[in-house]
């Protein structure tokens, strides 16, 4: 759909900072994301992530729909494949009419920080929403493979105190108002295969959109949780096609690719009201 996106069209308008003093539990020193020397297939990969921030994407005004998304892109929680799961789906949820906030969370392997970076950045956008003509209770959660396990972990985590609050923001619900995940990763770490045991699913869960194939080596992730969610009397949508592997995103010439989005926009229609 969107393979080649030039970063000229992407209509950032500003970088927040999630942490405006010490990063809690880190002990490098803040400095802006890396670039890795890696830029194969058209994919720009950011790590040594110690300041992370959200880049926000503003719906345009003559279709805004006052909900706001949170995109966490993947990268197995060492890197961010910041424009093939960041930038180029903030593109194309604009023209839908979403504000779009790309989430650097921490990488490498600080799960445990990204989380806390997830949490905050959900609580800052519900804190600042009128700034962009949002409604504080339509802000969701979007993630790519690792970003989806870490939406995943953000949406049955919410009410976990991850970090000391730091300002008023911190007072606020750090639940996201619906889930969507891409090809996840890591939501099968549980005996025989089974739903990772930190991923308390109950009927306060967020509704989830759901999408994976059969091809790729992470599919059992989508299929583990689409169960545990419908167990909970949770609202999901599962979409489980045949083939398109893993790592995509919305790029033409991949038969998943072709599909997912139109899934998702309708499914947005119903679960964003």
């Amino acid at each position: 759909m969107m393979l080649g996106l030039s970063t000229s069209i992407y209509a950032q308008q500003q970088v927040i900072h999630l942490w405006p003093g010490a990063v809690p539990g880190e002990t490098a020193a803040k400095q802006a994301a890396s670039v890795t020397a890696d830029g194969s297939n058209n994919v720009k990969r950011l790590t040594d992530v110690t300041d992370p921030v959200i880049e926000v994407f503003p719906a345009p005004a003559k279709n805004n729909t006052g909900a706001g998304v949170i995109v966490c892109p993947g990268g197995g929680y060492s890197i961010l494949a910041i424009n093939l799961e960041g930038y180029e789906i903030a593109t194309w949820l604009n023209k839908l009419g979403y504000t779009v906030f790309v989430l650097q969370y921490r990488v490498p392997k600080k799960e445990a920080g990204a989380l806390q970076d997830a949490q905050r950045a959900i609580r800052m956008v519900r804190s600042r929403a009128a700034e962009w003509k949002l409604q504080p209770e339509k802000i969701g959660l979007m993630g790519f493979s690792a970003g989806a396990s870490l939406t995943a972990r953000a949406a049955t985590q919410y009410n976990v105190n991850t970090y000391t609050a730091i300002d008023k923001a911190d007072s606020l619900s750090a639940r996201p108002a619906f889930g969507i995940l891409v090809y996840p990763a890591y939501l099968d770490k549980g005996e025989n295969r089974k739903l990772t045991p930190e991923l308390q699913v109950d009927k306060n869960t967020p509704p989830m959109f759901l999408f994976a194939t059969a091809d790729d080596s992470y599919g059992n992730s989508a299929l583990v949780m689409a169960g545990a969610l419908r167990d909970a009397r949770v609202p999901v949508e599962l979409h489980f096609y045949a083939k398109g592997g893993h790592g995509y995103g919305l790029r033409a010439g991949n038969p998943a690719a072709d599909v997912w989005p139109g899934l998702l926009e309708n499914w947005l229609k119903g679960a964003v009201k």
